[in-house]
């Protein structure tokens, strides 16, 4: 017997899984100081969103093999642009720049959208949002 089962439904509990970690890292406590600020934290699939406990932001990838991109909240004060690579544990590296009016609009709540360098024949769109 044959059975189908559709992209949708095969991803449903992977997705769920991460809401509910996501969940558990909510609350705040985080110390993070500029050095934490190049990812170098866990890993985003590039249909979910992961905050690691550490970081105020999180960050959805338009297709992701292992990069990682994490904004610390103390970032949102910066008085410069500030770049950040994104390599986690992808082969090869990007990197994104918030610029300093893109980083105010984190601070407020809304969303920013940024594309990363190019490497390999390829960039990603990354959708950062913080608390």
């Amino acid at each position: 017997m044959r059975t189908s089962l559709s992209r949708r439904r095969f991803l449903e509990p992977a997705v769920g899984s991460v809401l509910l970690l996501m969940v558990q890292g909510c609350g705040g406590g985080g110390g993070a100081s500029p050095a934490d600020s190049p990812a170098t934290l866990g890993t985003t699939p590039s249909t979910t969103t992961v905050t690691p406990p550490s970081v105020s932001c999180g960050s959805a990838f338009d297709f992701n093999h292992g990069h990682v991109l994490a904004v610390s909240k103390s970032d949102l004060d910066s008085a410069t642009d500030l770049t950040y690579n994104i390599q986690g544990s992808a082969d090869h590296t990007h990197s994104v720049t918030l610029t300093v009016a893109q980083l105010g609009v984190l601070k407020t709540g809304a969303s920013v959208t940024v594309t990363s360098t190019t490497a390999f024949d390829h960039h990603h769109v990354i959708s950062i949002f913080c608390a």
